[in-house]
């Protein structure tokens, strides 16, 4: 994950944006905010976002659209969400966000330190996730190119028309091989 990567924080209130920043500030992480579930949608499809702390119901497209959107994109699906909510517990509202693949559903106001905890593992898992796909891509690649060099080796040199000239060594040949050719 690139070291932009952000925390993107999402409600249509100042004074709880504040408040959330203000928690999740002592963990050192780049915060990004928007105010509306357009304008998250528009910075998670730009990317650099590893985390969404997302109010559920905003005026406009709300909180379980977003996630709704989001999973249907690739690039997008797996970007972890905590959906947050000030109306207390609802269990409609609990299974529309679980089915959605949401990490957790947050009563507001929020306890910082479990906030803090929730969203270090979050986001810090994801970061994992995102290198080892990395490294996975890396390795595969390492492997088409191996593939690919096997299927098609270099052909040896041609010899020099001189006879006293002695022939090239082979690229990449160990002395082990080119004593077993002049045997």
């Amino acid at each position: 994950m690139p070291s932009d990567t952000r925390i993107l924080i999402v409600d249509d209130h100042e004074d709880t944006l504040y408040a959330l920043e203000s928690a999740l500030a002592p963990l050192g992480y780049q915060l990004g905010r928007a105010t509306s579930g357009d304008e998250a949608l528009k910075q998670v499809l730009r990317g650099q976002v590893g985390l969404l702390l997302l109010d559920v119901r905003m005026p406009g497209v709300s909180g379980l659209e977003v996630v709704r959107y989001m999973r249907r994109v690739e690039q997008t699906q797996h970007i972890p969400v905590i959906l947050l909510t000030g109306f207390g517990p609802d269990q409609e509202l609990t299974t529309a966000a679980f089915g959605l693949g949401v990490a957790d559903l947050v009563m507001k106001p929020v306890d910082p330190w479990s906030l803090r905890t929730k969203v270090r593992y979050l986001y810090d898992a994801h970061r994992h996730h995102l290198a080892l796909e990395q490294e996975v891509r890396r390795l595969r690649a390492q492997v088409r190119e191996h593939t690919e060099t096997a299927a098609h080796p270099q052909r040896p040199a041609l010899p020099h028309p001189d006879a006293r000239v002695p022939p090239q060594r082979p690229s990449g040949a160990h002395a082990g091989e080119l004593e077993k050719d002049r045997t």
